[in-house]
């Protein structure tokens, strides 16, 4: 029986997709459950919503009383421009490619499984910085349960690999199957910060990341080239690829501005009347995004009451009045009044 799922019911979904901190999906989830059509055809929809939604208050409800932690997080908060998760397999060179980006001092070893825990650590670009977070490598034989939670808040992922391993193929096609099986999937596409539109025959709480091939240990190879062109032909994947040294250092520096513009990351300053823009913290967003985002990330309250923004950018704009659904560029200068 088709779900024919209301509009409203579409629009919570879609914030819940979007949704990062474990509040704010929980109220997205009783948004949906609350606006999904009640008939035979949404019924196992239904109870995935349900069974989130009691994971989701009982998460918040122990961290509330201070339960006791058995271990070192496996969610880490967003922070930054964008969380991006570093995914491998075992002695691929994550955790010391992570190390060379945010100085995160990773523990790495010439032996399997050194990470047990999500590591995070901050890739500084100009006057903004992207979250890295490192995950155990997780294979059939060591499978790691909580993979998809820690995926959840992931704005992308990064797939590190070391050609030069003759089982790298194999091992990168076991973590997929790994993967779909937690319901995660990446694909190729980086579009700008624009995610893809849905069908409703669509899983809603799978976790879609766009990802790129990260080579590692690009010094090791002698043609890195040929080897990635019998990467893609074997393994049938075609993520963009990257490529980084952390012997030479060659290919680092690039990390950062290749997200930034694939993420369609805006940076967006903001001033007060009568006084200069404050261009220590930039607000960032995604392309495409307005100046009620900005508000709402100001403060809920400033987004309620926000009437119109004067803006200021690199395009000659100076004091330009403009409206709450203005869609905003890198660099723009915003005074909102309310």
């Amino acid at each position: 029986m088709p779900a024919n799922l209301t509009p409203e019911y579409k629009v919570a979904e879609a914030a819940y997709r979007a949704a990062r901190e474990p509040r704010e999906r929980l109220e997205c989830l009783r948004e949906m459950l609350r606006t999904i059509p009640k008939h035979k055809g949404t019924d196992h929809l239904q109870a995935d919503i349900k069974s989130r939604i009691a994971e989701l208050t009982d998460e918040l409800t122990a961290a509330r009383r201070g339960a006791a932690r058995t271990g070192p997080p496996t969610v880490i908060r967003p922070e930054g421009a964008a969380q991006i998760a570093l995914l491998g397999p075992p002695n691929s060179g994550k955790s010391s490619l992570h190390h060379a980006l945010t100085g995160s001092h990773a523990v790495a070893g010439p032996y399997p499984f050194t990470t047990q825990y999500p590591q995070p650590g901050m890739l500084p670009f100009e006057d903004i910085a992207f979250q890295l977070v490192d995950l155990p490598p997780a294979t059939a034989e060591h499978p790691v349960p909580w993979l998809a939670d820690a995926l959840q808040p992931a704005d992308g992922a990064f797939l590190v690999v070391d050609l030069s391993d003759p089982e790298c193929v194999d091992q990168v096609l076991r973590l997929h199957d790994l993967l779909r099986t937690r319901r995660v999937h990446l694909h190729p596409e980086w579009p700008g910060g624009v995610p893809p539109d849905l069908h409703d025959d669509e899983d809603p709480f799978a976790i879609r990341l766009p990802a790129a091939l990260v080579a590692a240990g690009a010094d090791r190879s002698a043609n890195l080239a040929g080897e990635l062109a019998a990467f893609r032909e074997l393994s049938g994947l075609d993520y963009p690829a990257l490529s980084a040294s952390v012997a030479t250092g060659e290919g680092l520096d690039g990390l950062g501005p290749w997200l930034f513009a694939s993420l369609g990351v805006v940076r967006v300053y903001t001033k007060v009347p009568h006084r200069p823009a404050d261009y220590s913290r930039p607000y960032t967003l995604r392309r495409g995004q307005t100046v009620h985002d900005v508000a709402v990330m100001i403060h809920k309250e400033v987004a309620g009451s926000l009437k119109h923004a004067r803006l200021w950018n690199r395009r000659g704009a100076e004091g330009l009045q403009v409206g709450r659904d203005h869609r905003l560029e890198d660099g723009d200068v915003l005074e909102l009044h309310a």
